[in-house]
């Protein structure tokens, strides 16, 4: 009863922010204010009220559409509520309720947002980079505090912590640098501003599944695009949401991931 109980709110709690990022998604881009004016209809202006502003279900209530003039509501608004209510939901799975779940939660947030603006814009926007880089810095040596273990180099504390998360964010930052480098026309400097900010998120090893999850998933949409003639060789594609994938799964899995392959790496050693 507790489990689902909690469950619910955070799946609640991810969708009311969904709400929010549609809202950042669609203002910050275009220099708009956040919070004045307040949630209208794009069609007819009318004010929404609380009624048509209740994340997910209002949608279904009222099938998709404004209650005032009937125009279509575009369904990414829907969507993007569910799906941030269900990751919040696999973030309190994974870290119960914790401090820990409210860092992920909002580290979660934060890739929704990057993630659509991308999608949409093709831009990921320096006003949220470096703020979340110099939190993250802050943050960096006190993660031992909220059990989170980021040794480095068997030094553990305050030191090992911080020297943990800057080189994660270091090692990510050069990879991605050098391939901008090499191929400046596979990605921008978003993306490598985005590597800097998951690395000190994530630390060593998780940074390593991250960083692995975004190259399968991001060759194979690039892939799918190409076959599908949806893009061009010439073609840039955004960047920023298969490394929100990574991310997301280096929160939930990295350690698992990293423990498997461990024991793997050792087995096969032994095995040969």
């Amino acid at each position: 009863m507790g489990t689902a109980y909690f469950g619910f709110l955070a799946f609640m709690l991810g969708a009311s922010v969904g709400s929010f990022l549609n809202v950042v998604a669609d203002r910050v881009p275009s220099g708009r204010p956040l919070v004045s004016p307040g949630a209208y209809c794009e069609s007819c202006k009318t004010t929404l009220g609380v009624v048509e502003l209740v994340p997910v279900f209002s949608y279904l209530a009222f099938r998709g559409k404004c209650r005032h003039c009937g125009t279509k509501i575009p369904g990414r608004s829907a969507v993007v509520e569910g799906i941030t209510g269900l990751l919040f939901l696999l973030v309190l799975l994974e870290f119960g309720t914790s401090v820990e779940f409210l860092i992920f939660a909002a580290a979660t947030a934060l890739l929704v947002v990057i993630t659509l603006i991308d999608l949409e814009h093709g831009l990921i926007l320096d006003k949220m980079v470096f703020p979340t880089v110099a939190l993250l810095l802050l943050l960096s040596p006190f993660w031992g505090l909220i059990g989170v273990d980021r040794t480095f180099f068997g030094t553990g504390g305050v030191i090992g912590s911080f020297a943990n998360s800057v080189s994660a964010g270091a090692v990510y930052f050069a990879l991605l640098f050098t391939v901008v480098i090499l191929y400046p026309r596979g990605m921008g400097g978003g993306d490598v501003k985005l590597a800097a900010v998951l690395g000190l998120l994530l630390g060593f090893p998780a940074v390593l599944v991250a960083f692995w999850v975004t190259v399968v998933v991001g060759g194979v949409a690039a892939i799918y695009l190409l076959l599908a003639r949806r893009r061009g060789r010439k073609d840039e594609i955004p960047y920023g949401p298969y490394m929100a994938v990574g991310a997301f799964v280096a929160i939930i899995a990295g350690k698992d991931i990293s423990n498997w392959y461990a024991e793997f790496a050792l087995g096969f050693g032994v095995a040969s």
